[in-house]
């Protein structure tokens, strides 16, 4: 069975918004963690910090990623399909702990930008 793909810019364009999209969930999910140290009672805060850097950091890179495949650069490549192997692993452990309506959304949605991603075929 083929798959068939739209165009390569199409397929660049999809990329660019499912790359913006995660970026900006990573975004809200690093100042919810803010939100929720400041409100709950935290046993390690460099831990949390840790992660609210590095939340930070993920989701500015998914943006630059998706302004790099909006621009019709390829440099936002490697980081996406990284980002997205690793969130199909973070919905594999929600599974786990059957948190279902996370994982099944966080799969779908690091499926479709992966498939997409290795989609757009670098010119030579």
């Amino acid at each position: 069975m083929k798959i068939h793909f739209p165009e390569m810019h199409k397929r660049r364009a999809i990329v660019a918004t499912l790359l913006t999209l995660e970026g900006v969930i990573v975004l809200a999910l690093g100042i919810f963690l803010i939100i929720k140290g400041v409100t709950s009672h935290i046993e390690s805060m460099s831990a949390l910090l840790g992660v609210i850097v590095f939340a930070f950091l993920g989701g500015a890179g998914l943006l630059v990623a998706g302004q790099g495949f909006r621009a019709g650069r390829n440099y936002g490549r490697a980081p996406s399909v990284l980002a997205n192997l690793i969130a199909l692993g973070v919905a594999y452990y929600q599974s786990g702990a059957h948190l279902w309506v996370s994982a099944i959304g966080l799969a779908l949605l690091a499926l479709v930008t992966l498939v997409f991603t290795l989609a757009v075929i670098p010119s030579s």
